[in-house]
């Protein structure tokens, strides 16, 4: 393979949520002079509304269908550096697209790594339980298979500064040798998504400027 630090192969981060993908991507494309997407912010920015407001109207399988076709999109950027959402991994389709066209980096925070960076964060839909540090529990349980089987790359995260995380980073990036190499055929696109009722939108494909035709009140800003 060659050295994917010059080559145009996107790379996209995987892991749990509070990891640090979008800290590290967004380091990691700087270095590398690339662009830089986050899947959530970016799908927050087309369809006009949080996160939170989309599970709100559409359940996390609205959510899952919307971020998937998004992904579809995007791994076929080249020198895009793409950090995904924690449960992207989920389906089938989008480990398959992420493992054939993109260079896949696991950044593996432990248990109690999470905790520390998620203790206070009430913004995440998926904490919004009673028990917010067994639900990082079980979903980290969940997850951390999908996100081995899918990585080209796996990194432990640790405490360590982002400079020196990034670094190292470049460094196992930069040894072709050791790399696998990702597909560069194209993948078949998934099916064409169904608008939801509650929260119709322009295709992911076309960036959108105007909020969902219902108007749920916006979450709290964190």
């Amino acid at each position: 393979m060659s050295d994917i630090t010059t080559s145009s192969n996107p790379i996209a981060l995987v892991g749990m949520m509070g990891c640090g993908k979008s800290t590290v991507g967004r380091r990691l494309a700087s270095l590398l002079k690339r662009d830089f997407i986050d899947a959530d912010r970016e799908l927050e920015s087309r369809l006009g509304v949080p996160i939170s407001t989309i599970f709100e109207l559409e359940g996390e399988d609205g959510f899952r269908r919307r971020e998937a076709a998004l992904i579809n999109e995007l791994t076929q950027r080249a020198g895009l550096v793409l950090a995904t959402g924690g449960g992207a991994v989920l389906r089938e389709d989008n480990r398959q697209v992420l493992r054939d066209r993109t260079m896949v980096i696991y950044l593996n925070a432990s248990l109690p790594e999470l905790w520390h960076r998620l203790r206070f964060d009430k913004a995440r839909p998926l904490l919004r339980t009673q028990n917010p540090r067994q639900r990082i529990a079980d979903l980290l349980q969940t997850r951390d298979p999908l996100y081995s089987e899918v990585a080209h790359l796996s990194v432990l995260t640790g405490r360590q500064s982002v400079e020196r995380l990034v670094a190292d980073i470049i460094r196992q990036l930069s040894k072709p040798s050791s790399q696998p190499s990702p597909q560069p055929s194209p993948q078949p696109s998934p099916q064409p998504l169904q608008q939801s009722s509650l929260a119709p939108s322009p295709p992911l494909s076309q960036p959108a400027t105007t909020a969902l035709a219902l108007q749920p009140p916006q979450a709290p800003q964190h």
